[in-house]
């Protein structure tokens, strides 16, 4: 499997600068995935968990919700742009949303047991993520059913599909 994370940082503070961004956008443009995720939260046992993504077009986030009680979830465009989607039960979309970083329309915050996804319209796309903590693989998300596996060849079709909805 590849590397999905990069470590979290360390220290009573951190702030983003130039040279976070650039390495994460760096490693996200060489993973496989065509993401990488930089921990801000010191502890994978934080009771919050606080994140920098870091997005290329070609990674697909498959659709998922997050089961548990209080798993709020909110993001932040820092750069780039995305298409955001909530679905019902059957997988059919009920919202989508352009966000744009810069925009009024940068941020989005969503309740648990939500089915959600997106796909990034922007090259080097920068998110910032906060959710419920602390993380468990197991716990943290339920995936959706009738949208492909991460390994399936039925992604870069889900993908196209998906853009020519906001595009057509």
């Amino acid at each position: 499997m590849s590397k999905q994370a990069l470590t979290n940082v360390s220290g009573r503070w951190f702030v983003t600068d130039e040279k976070v961004i650039q390495q994460g956008l760096d490693q996200s443009r060489e993973s496989p995935r065509r993401r990488m995720i930089l921990p801000i939260h010191r502890r994978q046992d934080s009771p919050v968990q606080r994140m920098l993504n870091f997005l290329q077009p070609e990674t697909y986030i498959r659709p998922h919700m997050h089961p548990r009680e209080g798993a709020v979830e909110s993001i932040c465009l820092l750069q780039g742009a995305i298409r955001f989607f909530v679905f019902d039960e059957n997988g059919t979309p009920t919202l989508s949303t352009y966000l744009e970083a810069g925009s009024p329309s940068s941020v989005i915050d969503i309740e648990p047991k939500v089915w959600h996804s997106f796909v990034v319209l922007k090259s080097d796309t920068v998110i910032f993520e906060t959710k419920m903590g602390p993380y468990d693989e197991n716990l943290d998300k339920t995936f959706a059913g009738w949208a492909p596996d991460e390994d399936s060849d039925e992604v870069p079709s889900w993908i196209d599909h998906h853009k020519s909805d906001i595009y057509g």
